[in-house]
């Protein structure tokens, strides 16, 4: 029970690795509030989550709107009183290399992955410091170390979650909270399964030592290893759970 007694927001939570880290998250003890846009996948996850047990709430939001945030944040306050982990994971892809990614591709991309990262980390950050106490984790990707052909705008919001999650680190440090980032490889989620063409999956594997992809709780692991207090003095860091791909 690593997270007993605390409350986690997990964005982007209604498939994926997103899932796997809201019902480990629920294992381990945390209350878990539920966040995406997809009401299906949304409740299907809380539904997961109340049958093993464990306490949540699913809100619908789509975390593009600084709005939604504000109000998800808010939510979750006036239900539990507390906010101690914040798992930064929604995000989607608009594949295209420099010469062909649309401007609003481009916008909405990083709209998701990165500016909501930064708004829900501000909107938390009152309640984590009143407590001095906090975690919060961005998902980021190997693509964000390395970059990815035809990758433009997944590659770079990545990688820029990457610069938030040092720079923030510097800053809240002195309030309790730790601020860390996990790198995932290629990895069996429903997006990757309907989006990718088995050659570039293969391509990847080729490069991943361990020859395959990792399973989502795999990735959920590391998230809530940096979300407990197991990693209290652990800050900044960026963990690679790649299988080995792009050492």
């Amino acid at each position: 029970m690593k997270l007993e007694g605390k409350v986690a927001i997990v964005t982007g939570a209604g498939q994926g690795i997103g899932r796997a880290i809201a019902l480990l998250s629920s294992q381990e003890g945390a209350r878990v509030a539920i966040v995406d846009r997809n009401h299906e996948t949304g409740t299907e996850t809380l539904s997961l989550l109340e049958q093993a047990g464990g306490q949540g709430l699913f809100l619908a939001a789509d975390v593009a709107d600084p709005l939604a945030i504000r109000e998800t944040v808010k939510e979750v306050l006036q239900k539990w009183g507390q906010i101690d982990i914040l798992i930064n994971n929604a995000g989607f892809d608009r594949p295209a290399g420099i010469f062909k990614i649309k401007e609003e591709d481009w916008d909405a991309v990083l709209g998701v992955h990165l500016r909501a990262a930064v708004l829900f980390i501000r909107e938390v950050l009152p309640a984590m410091r009143e407590r001095n106490h906090g975690r919060i984790v961005n998902i980021s990707s190997i693509y964000g170390k390395v970059g990815g052909k035809g990758e433009i705008a997944y590659a770079t919001a990545k990688a820029g979650l990457l610069g938030l999650t040092k720079s923030v680190a510097k800053e809240v440090g002195r309030f309790g909270v730790c601020v860390n980032a996990v790198l995932p490889g290629l990895t069996d989620t429903p997006t990757i399964r309907a989006m990718m063409a088995d050659k570039y999956r293969q391509e990847i594997l080729s490069q991943t030592p361990l020859g395959r992809m990792a399973r989502p709780e795999e990735i959920a692991r590391a998230a809530v290893f940096l979300a407990s207090d197991e990693a209290s003095y652990i800050t900044g860091a960026g963990l690679e759970v790649s299988g080995g791909w792009e050492m």
